[in-house]
């Protein structure tokens, strides 16, 4: 699972990238600050299913707070696009190709509209001109991928055929044999403009992330734009705030959501934190950046949360951890389609699986739901 951010530059996307990975990067008004893509770790929330089973979990990958499974998948933040990114103006479709194998693209805007669409220092600009050229962008780049791998071959006439042909020339943009059916019902590959915008919707949606909502402009420009685009007010520095501000002891954050001060702040401090709560918390319900992860996962690629153990009895692996892994698959995931995700072995060897709490068995086109514990028996 990898997320993609894009944005123009001094949108605030190393803020944001920072404030979900905390990998210290390097943030700047100053546009192109990001001249290589910075990748890391961040993490989707769910509720974990030990306190459903009284249980403390034990995890390999991520953790657990309070109940939370924090999940982990994969952050990329490409350097600031500008219009004619795809024709190599700026840093050019160099950062383009670094998004190919993302599932989904968060769009890092300034709502503020302090900033112009080439990130410099302007008033009163419109994000919404951000958000649509940025779009035409990346449209552009998945029309010019498609152009150069289809334009010397010959296309057959069957539609089988011709999604087999397309899935296997456009691999690197991680696109599926579904999403290219779905593109050729509403658009025909000879009008490859339309065929890609469609293409690119499907198989890398965007939703928007206004940045700086704690700012005022941000917040009329936001109230604006919700009723277009699917849009989460965010606040990349409250977030980096609240989470650095935790390491040191200082505040108990409950990440995604509210926070409780519980050490000693200066005055300077106490402000902050009271601005961050007045202005951030209470207004949105929390900075937006877990809301974005959350909902680029979970409401728009559809994906549901599995757990996978060895003993369907005490919920263990085969060294004993109990809980130790959730994976993170499509809705509509079959059983045997989970167990070739955990393990090739598994797959090739499926038997049945157990349901951990209703010890039922599990046929191979069973379709899994969301923080399903599951057992897979294999043949040796």
């Amino acid at each position: 699972m990898i997320i993609g951010l894009v944005g123009k530059p001094s949108s605030g996307k190393s803020s944001f990238f920072k404030a979900a990975t905390m990998i210290d990067v390097k943030t700047s008004p100053i546009p192109f600050t990001t001249i290589e893509p910075n990748a890391g770790m961040a993490h989707v929330t769910i509720d974990c299913v030990c306190r459903e089973f009284n249980i403390q979990c034990k995890p390999k990958h991520g953790h657990c707070k309070d109940g939370k499974r924090f999940v982990p998948v994969k952050l990329v933040d490409v350097g600031g696009l500008i219009p004619g990114s795809h024709e190599g103006r700026g840093i050019g479709n160099k950062f383009l190709d670094e998004i190919r194998q993302a599932s989904i693209l968060v769009q890092i805007v300034d709502a503020s509209g302090l900033t112009d669409e080439e990130g410099k220092p302007t008033e009163g600009f419109d994000p919404q001109k951000e958000i649509e050229f940025l779009e035409d962008e990346i449209n552009s780049w998945f029309e010019d991928v498609i152009k150069r791998n289809i334009e010397k071959l010959k296309l057959p006439s069957s539609k089988a055929d011709l999604i087999n042909l397309l899935h296997e020339k456009l691999s690197g943009l991680e696109v599926t044999k579904q999403n290219l059916s779905d593109a050729l019902e509403k658009s025909s590959i000879d009008d490859v403009k339309s065929f890609s915008k469609i293409l690119r919707e499907l198989s890398k949606p965007i939703i928007i992330a206004a940045n700086k909502i704690d700012l005022p402009p941000a917040r009329k420009n936001f109230e604006r734009l919700k009723n277009d685009y699917t849009v989460i007010p965010v606040s990349a520095e409250s977030e980096i705030a609240l989470k650095k501000a935790e390491e040191r002891k200082l505040v108990d954050y409950h990440t995604g959501n509210g926070f409780e001060v519980i050490g000693n702040l200066d005055t300077p401090q106490q402000k902050a934190f009271e601005f961050i709560k007045r202005e951030v918390i209470d207004r949105y319900g929390s900075t937006g950046v877990q809301k974005c992860l959350n909902t680029s996962v979970f409401e728009i690629l559809n994906y549901i949360a599995v757990y996978p153990v060895t003993d369907a009895n005490k919920l263990v692996d085969k060294d004993k951890n109990i809980l130790p892994d959730v994976f993170l698959v499509p809705e509509g995931t079959t059983t045997k389609e989970f167990a070739f995700k955990v393990h090739t072995e598994l797959g090739e060897k499926f038997i049945t699986g157990i349901d951990a709490r209703t010890k039922l068995r599990l046929s191979s086109d069973h379709k899994l739901k969301n923080k399903d514990v599951v057992s897979i028996v294999f043949g040796r």
